[in-house]
């Protein structure tokens, strides 16, 4: 039987403070060593997915945005991917809506409801924003798919939602930002559906693990056989009501690290 694992990075896979995934090195050797697919499900961009995977020492599909897109790179382990389209070098499933779509609609609402998006931020501001440095801040402005913003009134919220879903986007929240994306796309539809292509690829029985911190991680677990929270920043856990879930001693990396070794392998 074939494992793939699909993990959040921030606060997941990475550390919540300083981005490191130092603490992982002993599961990252042993995924690598098994050539299991670790698949990064994530609200950073692709050319961040990019960077943290030479980084990390892999070449795998990945699910960037929320959901918004799975990518997966030409000739990946001689898989038949010509049905595919191409996007910038890689074959990609769209799960959510283009950068174009989605930005129209902030800057017709950003005004009234006091947003302030990637779009519209320096690099400067998302650093400040995020403790990134100058590098990989540039790499999380450039979206293909969503939106992160911040707002002035949170109790707006609500009212921004409605709004939202007359345009078939929604907001969703994440660690540090809102995001605003395509109504029909989350983690667990994407997971769902590479879970699936990949069956269909590799012709065989497939085991699955999510792993992940937040909230917003909660579709993805729904949607895979082994669900594992990991503990976040602040030593707690998100509640949900999934039965089968497995919890992290450790937060951030080093829960990642633990878990892998424990429950995958």
């Amino acid at each position: 039987m074939k494992k793939l694992i699909f993990t959040d990075l921030d606060g997941t896979l990475l550390n919540h403070d300083d981005y490191s995934f130092e603490p992982s090195l002993q599961a990252l050797n042993k995924i690598k060593e098994t050539q299991t697919p670790l698949i990064f499900t994530t609200s950073k961009t692709k050319a961040e997915v990019i960077q943290l995977q030479k980084k990390v020492g892999i070449i795998e599909p990945f699910i960037t945005e929320n959901g918004a897109a799975l990518f997966i790179p030409k000739g990946y382990q001689g898989l038949a991917l010509e049905d595919l389209e191409e996007y910038d070098g890689y074959k990609m499933i769209l799960f959510g809506k283009r950068y174009n779509e989605v930005v129209s609609f902030y800057n017709q609402y950003k005004k009234e409801f006091c947003m302030k998006g990637f779009s519209e931020m320096s690099v400067d501001d998302i650093m400040l924003l995020t403790q990134l440095d100058y590098e990989h801040a540039s790499l999380a402005k450039q979206r293909d798919f969503t939106e992160p913003f911040v707002i002035e009134d949170p109790a707006k919220i609500q009212e921004l939602e409605v709004l939202a879903e007359s345009y078939d986007l929604k907001v969703t929240q994440g660690g540090r930002f809102y995001h605003l994306i395509a109504k029909g796309q989350d983690k667990g539809v994407a997971v769902k559906e590479t879970t699936r292509l990949f069956r269909k690829l590799f012709d065989e029985d497939i085991e699955t693990f999510g792993f992940g911190d937040s909230y917003n991680d909660i579709p993805m677990f729904k949607n895979v056989d082994n669900p594992i929270i990991i503990q976040n920043h602040c030593g707690r856990y998100i509640t949900t009501d999934i039965k089968n879930i497995e919890k992290s001693t450790y937060q951030g990396s080093a829960g990642f690290n633990e878990k892998v070794l424990s429950d995958v392998f």
